[in-house]
């Protein structure tokens, strides 16, 4: 514990910035959550642009406001249940 998924549309990093992204998140959780870096995980999935709605905007954004953080700077309209 603590484990960080970061769902992203598909794009390559380079090693180097790869790399800066894992130090940057893993400092931040690192010192938020008062833990050892060794306990900390890391995963990037990728997501297609065509597939975003449906496995990523409505069932994690949409679905669960109150678990947002951070909330996207677009628009967000409440799910439709008959949907």
């Amino acid at each position: 514990m603590p484990h960080v998924t970061i769902r992203h549309f598909p794009k390559s990093l380079t090693d180097e910035q790869r790399s800066r992204l894992v130090e940057l998140v893993t400092t931040a959780v690192r010192e938020a959550f008062e833990v050892e870096e060794e306990v900390i995980s890391l995963a990037l999935v990728p997501v297609a642009p065509e597939d975003w709605d449906v496995e990523v905007h409505r069932p994690e954004i949409v679905a669960h406001p109150e678990r947002l953080v951070k909330a996207p700077g677009h628009r967000t309209a409440p799910l439709d249940p008959h949907d």
